[in-house]
């Protein structure tokens, strides 16, 4: 299905032109084995990188590409629609480079440019075994020796574990709650940074995600992202472009979902005619289609208040939550419309509505982004 898009510029809409080729040439001929495999393909991200889509919202001098946010979550649409996988490691890593490129001080902004060409994968280290949606809670503890910090702890359900270059750690360098918390960036191959097992998970399979210990793990002193104490802030800014992320991988994700069940319900027939003349699945087929549009429309009107320098932290906060519930509802309903065949793997749709379910979950889960809406109201 075409999608009607209304883009900033002519240069956007030959991204999203060439975005969609390379999707179509490079994504979508190897995500059923890649996911059957549960192979991470870090190369595919390096290719992405070369073409300049790790980059996209960030400044030219950089090495990003100076795109509005806007036009940059449409690029992480069409990706989805082919690759969920692939597309949550583009959000991921774009989050991953967050802290430095807007905190960082001269130090770490030297790897900017090989962390934004994709050369150096990103991964985000802020939930923890015993804190993930209370995230001021975190015990995870860096301790000043010297010219170096020594970090101790967990962190849990980090995506990219084990395959990224660099590590954004959220630890504690004072005291208890929020201002307690700092941020460093830290080099995979840094001694007592220990990757575990990966976890056996729902959807995602190609997406490598496991906890990390650390084991005092030293991690230069300049190596720290802002002030100390900073760390939180830091964190909550990040997961606000995060959330419009995941929002725009789940409305790649639906938009998939439905075109598949549509152009099946047109090849199926039964009783004499194709099943999508049959008024029940016909108004199905309308709802889901109004409610990815809306998904859509409400993720990039967010995206246009953070291009714009406004406030947009509840905006991504229901663009997540919508956003998220679209895509589990349609890619449930998905199956519904293919039956029996929408339950065996020969059709992608069971794998969509296993894939949907983290997006309601990762990047706060819809229970925080309802409490996030619920305080503004009060207020």
């Amino acid at each position: 299905m075409t999608v009607d898009r209304i883009l900033p510029t002519d240069e956007a809409y030959e991204l999203l032109e060439l975005v969609t080729e390379l999707a179509d040439r490079e994504l979508a001929p190897r995500v059923a084995d890649f996911e059957q495999r549960g192979v991470f393909p870090r190369e595919l991200l390096r290719t992405l990188g070369r073409a300049g889509l790790l980059g996209l919202p960030y400044p030219e001098e950089h090495g990003g590409a100076a795109q509005p946010y806007e036009v940059y979550l449409q690029v992480l649409e069409i990706l989805a629609s082919r690759w969920l996988a692939v597309a949550e490691a583009v959000s991921v890593h774009t989050l991953s480079c967050y802290p430095v490129a807007t905190y960082g001080g001269e130090q770490v902004r030297k790897l900017l440019p090989d962390m934004i060409g994709g050369e150096l994968l990103g991964a985000y280290c802020l939930s923890e075994p015993q804190g993930g949606s209370d995230a001021a809670a975190l015990t995870t503890r860096a301790t000043r020796d010297g010219d170096d910090y020594l970090v101790s702890g967990t962190k849990a359900w980090i995506t990219h574990a084990g395959s990224a270059d660099f590590y954004n750690i959220f630890c504690r360098t004072g005291g208890p709650g929020a201002r307690g918390i700092s941020c460093l960036l830290a080099d995979a191959g840094t001694a007592g940074i220990v990757p575990q097992s990966p976890e056996r998970t729902m959807g995602l399979r190609s997406s490598p995600v496991a906890q990390i210990a650390f084991d005092d793990a030293r991690v230069p002193a300049d190596r720290l992202v802002g002030a100390e104490g900073e760390g939180f802030r830091i964190a909550l800014s990040a997961l606000d472009s995060g959330r419009l992320g995941i929002a725009a991988c789940a409305v790649g994700l639906a938009q998939a979902a439905l075109d598949y069940a549509v152009d099946y319900a047109r090849q199926r027939e039964q009783f004499g005619q194709p099943i999508i003349d049959f008024q029940g699945l016909g108004f199905m087929l309308a709802d889901l289609a109004t409610q990815v549009s809306a998904a859509r429309a409400l993720t990039l009107a967010a995206a246009r208040l953070r291009d714009a320098g406004r406030p947009y932290s509840i905006e991504a906060a229901k663009a997540k939550l919508f956003a998220t519930d679209t895509a589990m509802r349609v890619t449930t309903d998905a199956v519904q419309v293919l039956g029996g065949a929408g339950y065996v793997a020969d059709h992608p749709v069971e794998r969509y509505m296993r894939e949907a379910k983290v997006l309601q979950i990762v990047e706060g889960t819809n229970q925080i982004q309802r409490l996030v809406i619920a305080r503004s109201l009060a207020r």
